[in-house]
């Protein structure tokens, strides 16, 4: 690839050979850009019928932000995968996440852009940052690890 990022579409039939999870646990609808080993660009639609809905805030629907920050692993997950061609005998599991902040609500409606960067990376270890957005504007952002395990 050259040495800018590539638009692309990784659709939700591919996402789902590439990582395991499935609704209503799986928070990247798509991928839109990506640049082998350094970042990606996700998209999260949020909709009124979310699951987590029914019990968060019911009466002032807010998407949790815990899922905000899965969401931004989710892709971070895609872009190891494409990036080292893992395959199905390997899963990317969360090792720490650090600085989360959360900075305006995600209500039905919005569209999340799922910005994730590679900071470093050494053997199965992977340091990256994620930043969340809705129209352009920060929504959340956090520093989180991760480790490539084989099944």
């Amino acid at each position: 690839m050259s040495n800018t990022m590539q638009e692309v579409t990784i659709d939700i039939e591919e996402i789902m050979t590439l990582i395991p999870h499935r609704y209503p646990f799986l928070f990247v609808d798509k991928v839109i850009a990506l640049k082998l080993n350094e970042s990606a660009i996700g998209i999260k639609n949020v909709t009124v019928n979310e699951e987590f809905f029914v019990g968060h805030f019911p009466k002032k629907k807010v998407m949790p932000g815990v899922l905000i920050i899965e969401a931004l692993a989710q892709t971070a997950c895609i872009l190891v995968n494409k990036s080292k061609n893992l395959g199905k005998d390997s899963l990317v599991y969360f090792t720490s996440i650090e600085e989360a902040k959360f900075k305006r609500l995600v209500v039905p409606g919005d569209q999340l852009h799922l910005h994730v960067t590679i900071i470093k990376s050494k053997l199965n270890l992977w340091k990256m940052e994620g930043v969340a957005k809705v129209n352009d504007q920060i929504v959340s952002e956090a520093k989180f690890s991760a480790m490539v395990h084989d099944k």
